[in-house]
């Protein structure tokens, strides 16, 4: 049965193959002409040969049939359609329109400029469905990067005559998401808002109409999980992890709810440091003695990294090119600590071959490039090239820098490549100040940071107030012959016309300088100065000491300025100190002769998991005269209100009391100490606000000569102040605002109980 079965089947299907053979053979036609109609622009010969059938030749139905999808792929037409007739083909189309012209309605948060670029229709052309649906997405990915999740793009077309349409994308750009509440999940030792302190994307607050940075930005949060991977392997949590960071719309899609999960981990130190060696040769107690690392310090992995490259440095100075510093960690987490082993071992003897630098249109290649220890033909080094990419980077020219490497011509041959993305680097300002010395001033400033590609600043400054104007202009050449030497050039004018003075004053000053480092952390300039200054428009109720002083004088002065910063570039997140020190010496010519001095120290420690900083900063500066002549009142030190708080500024030191209008002289000698501590008010942190308490403690005093005035005081008197500061964080920057009360104080002093600046970082 089964076999009768088969041969029933295999009967059948060669029945059926014979049928379907016939009907093939039936569906062959003759073309003797293809004819075309409906097409406009489009030639007849080329709709023929996407249609793939010649005159004279036969077709099946498919060959047919696929080309006609082959005219509907060309999308040069909207309907095409084949008919066969006794003397061959007839061909219908109806050719798609074109684009007559572009626009964009309904946008006002993201200008024509900004999405016409992303748009890849362009009139005169041929339009296609296909391609105006994806102008449409790239319309709406720039508003998702602008956080406005919620706009609409929807192309479509106004027909024109002549086959000709009109592309409009109509945009419903919604609301921006803003970050309504940015959380974490598993932090113990560091309070959400010190954590948000730490990431780039911010809480919606108080002034979220103005503020952009507190909007969603999805690309944004990879740097965020990575700063704060970096905050917390600073301070010693080496095995924290961002489990994963949940991202909520709100129901309207106009917030986001953002919560980093975070693992911190315990906080190690470092235990034993130790140093080997696979060189026989080599004097392993100097490589030891060469580090500055010591157990108890707080593992940090810029710790490591820096005695890492301080053991390279050395074995570069001592003949050994291809030395690595392998660091060797054992984990102790009975105590906490973790024991490291700097191993200098022989790393493999591969040289850089060249150095490709490519995207940088204006930026010349010898500013990237100078950015390397390392040139073609040295041993290749890969922390050397990482240190590299972040001086690129940190350049700010670039919007992008990314420093790869790949295998040269040979096995131990290396070719590094730079892409960079160039980024506006200029900038026009116009505003507004107000401080104590100058009052209300209007400002119109101009910088570039990479003049003419060449890595070089440039800026220029006016400032016009009610009490002084300045002009400056700056240059900086941070390569100076090719060398990690900065050359500077300082211009400037300034006028005084200070209403509780009885003198004017003009400067007029160029100042070229140099600067270079004398130490990792230590810099020094030498610098020179050229300056006019007049004292004029001397009124007659002035002190007889300033009156002795009035015309004009040229100073011509060399000085040196030192300076120490542990602040920023310390290796300890918590503490850090900069100190400053500084002289100039004026008598190289001229008519002015003088030895002045300057000091500033600030130091800053974080206490309570960084909630609190507590710092200290002091200045202090004397001025001597060399022969006869004394100072002049445009050299003498004057306190101001941040020097000095609840006092005014220029109001407090030796003063001529019988004069008819008594005012400040000036002094020789200033110290100033002040005592501050920072810490949040516990109000929701969108206000922006937070506040500290301080104490100033200073003084102003001695005069070289008093012109025999017996009623100048020059003894040295202290002042000081107490009070509390609020800090309000706004779109123009930090304002700070000091509610101060004087202790200490002269009758002759004039007070000022508050006053508003800019908050600075020290």
């Amino acid at each position: 049965m089964v076999r009768v079965a088969s041969n029933g089947v295999r009967a059948a299907c060669l029945g059926l193959a014979v049928a379907v053979a016939g009907l093939a053979a039936q569906a062959q036609v003759r073309v003797g002409a293809v004819q075309v109609d409906g097409n406009q622009r489009i030639p007849d010969s080329t709709i023929v040969s996407l249609l793939g059938i010649q005159p004279g030749a036969s077709a099946t139905d498919g060959q047919i049939n696929d080309g006609l999808q082959r005219i509907m792929g060309s999308g040069l037409f909207e309907t095409a359609d084949v008919q066969t007739t006794g003397s061959g083909l007839v061909v219908t189309v109806v050719e798609r329109p074109t684009i007559n012209r572009i626009s964009i309605e309904g946008n006002e948060r993201i200008t024509d400029e900004a999405l016409l670029p992303v748009v890849t229709s362009t009139p005169r052309r041929v339009y296609s469905p296909q391609a105006a649906a994806t102008d449409a997405a790239a319309i709406a990915d720039a508003y998702n990067a602008a956080a406005r999740l919620s706009a609409t793009v929807t192309p479509k077309i106004i027909r024109r005559s002549d086959n000709r349409v009109d592309l409009i994308f109509e945009i419903g750009e919604g609301r921006p998401v803003e970050n309504e509440r940015i959380s974490f999940v598993g932090n113990r030792d560091f309070s959400d808002r010190r954590l948000r302190r730490v990431i780039d994307t911010k809480q919606a607050g108080f002034l979220r109409t103005i503020i952009g940075r507190d909007t969603y930005v999805p690309e944004r949060i990879d740097f965020d999980r990575q700063l704060l991977t970096d905050f917390y392997r600073s301070r010693g949590y080496v095995d924290f992890q961002v489990l994963n960071v949940a991202s909520e719309l709100s129901r309207e899609r106009d917030a986001t709810f953002i919560t980093f999960n975070v693992r911190e981990g315990q906080s190690f130190d470092v235990g034993q440091v130790s140093v080997s060696s696979e060189y026989a040769n080599l004097n392993v107690e100097a490589y030891r003695r060469a580090l500055r690392i010591r157990p108890g310090q707080t593992w940090s992995p810029s710790l490591i990294d820096e005695n890492i490259a301080r053991l390279e440095r050395k074995a570069l100075q001592d003949g050994f090119d291809f030395l690595r510093v392998d660091p060797r960690v054992t984990r102790n987490d009975r105590d906490l600590s973790l024991n490291v082993e700097f191993a200098l071992v022989r790393g493999p003897r591969v040289f850089v071959e060249r150095i490709d630098i490519e995207g940088n249109r204006t930026t010349l290649d010898r500013v990237i490039r100078r950015q390397f220890d390392t040139v073609e033909g040295d041993p290749f080094n890969p922390r050397e090239i990482r240190n590299a990419a972040e001086r690129i980077r940190a350049l700010g020219f670039f919007s992008n820098a990314d420093v790869e490497t790949r295998e040269g011509s040979s096995a131990d041959q290396v070719v590094v490549d730079v892409n960079v993305e160039e980024q506006a680097t200029g900038s026009l300002s116009f505003g507004g100040s107000f401080n104590d010395e100058s009052g209300f001033a209007l400002l119109i400033g101009f910088s570039e940071r990479n003049f003419l590609g060449r890595g070089q600043s440039l800026s220029f400054n006016l400032e016009s107030g009610t009490e002084n104007s300045r002009s400056t202009f700056s240059f900086a050449e941070p390569a100076f012959l090719g060398r990690d030497l900065t050359f500077g050039l300082r211009l400037a004018y300034i006028t005084s016309d200070y209403d509780n003075a009885t003198y004017d004053t003009t400067v007029a000053s160029i100042s070229p300088s140099l600067s270079f480092p004398v130490s990792e952390n230590g810099r020094l300039t030498l610098r020179y100065e050229a300056a006019r200054e007049e004292i004029v428009d001397v009124s007659t109720d002035a002190s007889p000491i300033i009156q002795a002083e009035e015309g004009d004088l040229f100073r011509s002065s060399l000085g040196y300025d030192y300076t120490l910063d542990l602040l920023r570039g310390g290796l300890n997140p918590n503490r850090g100190v900069r100190v400053s020190f500084g002289q100039e010496f004026a008598g190289l010519g001229g008519d002015v002769e003088y030895v002045k001095s300057s000091v500033r120290g600030v130091a800053q420690r974080d206490f309570l998991n960084e909630e609190v900083t507590l710092r200290a900063i002091f200045e202090g500066g004397t001025i001597s005269s060399i022969g006869d002549g004394g100072t002049r009142v445009t050299d003498r030190y004057f306190l101001n209100s941040r020097q000095l708080r609840g006092f005014a500024s220029r109001e407090v030191g030796p003063r001529d009391t019988g004069a008819a209008e008594p005012e400040v002289l000036g002094g020789n000698n200033f110290a100033s100490l002040r005592f501050e501590a920072d810490f949040p008010l516990g109000l929701p942190e969108e206000y922006g606000l937070s506040g500290g308490v301080f104490a100033d403690f200073a003084s102003l005093w001695g005069l070289d000569d008093t012109a025999g005035v017996a009623t100048v005081d020059d003894s040295f008197e202290l002042r000081s102040a107490v009070g509390f500061s609020l800090y309000w964080t706004t779109p123009i920057g930090p304002l700070k605002m000091n509610f101060a009360k004087p202790i200490q104080k002269n009758d002759l002093d004039v007070e000022k109980s508050f006053d508003l600046t800019i908050s600075t970082q020290f």
